[in-house]
């Protein structure tokens, strides 16, 4: 019993009042402890707000898709545009060179790696 006292003895005045011990272990139950603890929720806040910008990226990217289908169903001479830059194609009399920049190179030789 004299150890118990003597450990007792050694906590700070502060912590032994049991109101302060209650709200010490409350906050460690919400930050720590919880399923919905402050660490899960900040990660998923985080999730969200890449979830978000993802979200606008393809929003984006589906509008711009969409005007180029459109230019293509429209004209001619745009698929053929699109066809000679995008797919290399080329007429049976013609000779195609491809010149490329030093980033689209480098993109090409990761791909190929």
């Amino acid at each position: 019993m004299i150890l118990k006292f003597k450990f007792i003895e050694k906590i700070p005045p502060s912590l032994r009042n049991k109101y302060i011990l209650t709200i010490l272990i409350f906050l460690l139950w919400i930050v720590l402890l919880d399923s919905n603890n402050l660490v899960a929720r900040f990660r998923d806040m985080h999730k969200l707000h890449k979830l978000r910008s993802d979200k606008e990226y393809y929003t984006n990217k589906i509008e711009t898709d969409k005007k180029k289908l459109r230019e293509l169903k429209t004209d001619n001479r745009n698929l053929e545009k699109f066809a000679r830059e995008q797919y290399h194609m080329k007429k049976a009399d013609e000779d195609l060179y491809i010149v490329l920049t030093p980033s689209e190179d480098r993109r090409i030789t990761r791909r190929n790696n």
